[in-house]
């Protein structure tokens, strides 16, 4: 039963999730002290606010104990009552802050995720499914994906609660956006030009497509051989985007391509080679400065070392004058 204090909110699914960066520092703390090297995943509550145009921004996260049979899908164990007892210190910090969700650290959907979404659906009509790709090895891209559920008809004419894709992104306040720059300016390479940042995302962005592409052939492959269902507005997607696609067989396009991609190259290679004459130089000169400084302190050295050889000459010329004068005193002295 819900907590009388925790007041259901009453929503609609969002068009577009925005997930704040303190919410991805929160989840990867959250995974490595729990599961790091582990198959094991780790749950956790999202909260954040709803704005205009079904804009839902995820601003804030708190991980719940949750543990789950790898071997049984169906045995798993999520501790609501420290979720609520969590929120509710959590509303005297954030008092804005609804429950809006859940997260999960994947790295995919679950048989139990359906059953742990009712859950949610306690304390938020709609809640958002975000799963956060914390491995390293996940694919490029930004690291969320999002759902809501809505109900399905099955074969059999039952109701039946499905996954829905939300798109979602990254976004972040003035705040968090200067606590971002401060975390990653150790990690940033300082000799890289913007050109190379450029064909670095554009790289990042083909791979991301090409992993895009091979879940599309994986689905129309499921669905030819009956495992999903045939639906309409997916297949009609999938022939809006081959219709956007360039057509790459047209001989001027390959062209102007290949002349565009030989540019950025070409750009790309003068600045490193310039990059590494102008470091050359400085090499040089640096060597030449210590050099120079080497000499100058052997020449003052050598000065010094004639100064108190000077020094110590006078010294003993003097011991000696003072001696002959000593004995010329005693000299001219009458005898006794």
């Amino acid at each position: 039963m819900v907590d009388a204090l925790i007041e259901q909110v009453r929503a609609s699914p969002p068009k577009m999730i925005v997930v704040h960066p303190t919410v991805l520092l929160s989840v990867v703390d959250h995974y490595n002290r729990i599961a790091k090297d582990t198959k094991k995943r780790v749950v956790g509550v999202l909260l954040g606010e709803y704005g205009h145009d079904g804009l839902l921004d995820v601003t804030n996260c708190y991980a719940v104990p949750f543990d789950e049979d790898l071997q049984e899908p169906n045995v798993w164990f999520f501790d609501h009552i420290y979720h609520e007892t969590m929120f509710g210190m959590m509303r005297k910090i954030h008092s804005k802050e609804r429950i809006v969700g859940w997260y999960s650290s994947g790295p995919a959907i679950k048989k139990a995720d359906i059953d742990i979404n009712e859950i949610l659906r306690k304390y938020n009509t709609a809640p958002v499914f975000v799963l956060i790709k914390v491995h390293e090895a996940a694919a490029p891209g930004i690291p969320t994906e999002a759902y809501c559920t809505r109900e399905e008809v099955d074969d059999n004419g039952n109701l039946m609660r499905q996954f829905v894709h939300i798109p979602s992104s990254i976004g972040a306040s003035e705040a968090e956006e200067v606590g971002v720059e401060h975390l990653l300016r150790d990690i940033k390479d300082a000799s890289q030009g913007q050109l190379s940042k450029q064909v670095g995302d554009k790289i990042q962005a083909l791979k991301s497509l090409t992993e895009r592409l091979k879940e599309m052939r994986i689905y129309l492959q499921n669905v030819l051989s009956g495992k999903f269902r045939y639906n309409h507005s997916i297949i009609h997607n999938f022939q809006d985007i081959f219709n956007l696609l360039p057509n790459l067989k047209v001989e001027q396009t390959v062209k102007n391509f290949s002349v565009k991609t030989n540019d950025y190259m070409h750009v790309i290679y003068v600045s490193n080679l310039i990059r590494a004459v102008i470091s050359l130089h400085n090499l040089i000169n640096n060597k030449i400065q210590t050099k120079e400084i080497e000499i100058e302190n052997a020449k003052r050295e050598e000065e010094a070392r004639k100064k108190k050889e000077e020094e110590s000459r006078k010294k003993v010329e003097e011991a000696l004058k003072k001696a002959e004068a000593e004995d010329d005193g005693k000299a001219k002295e009458p005898p006794q």
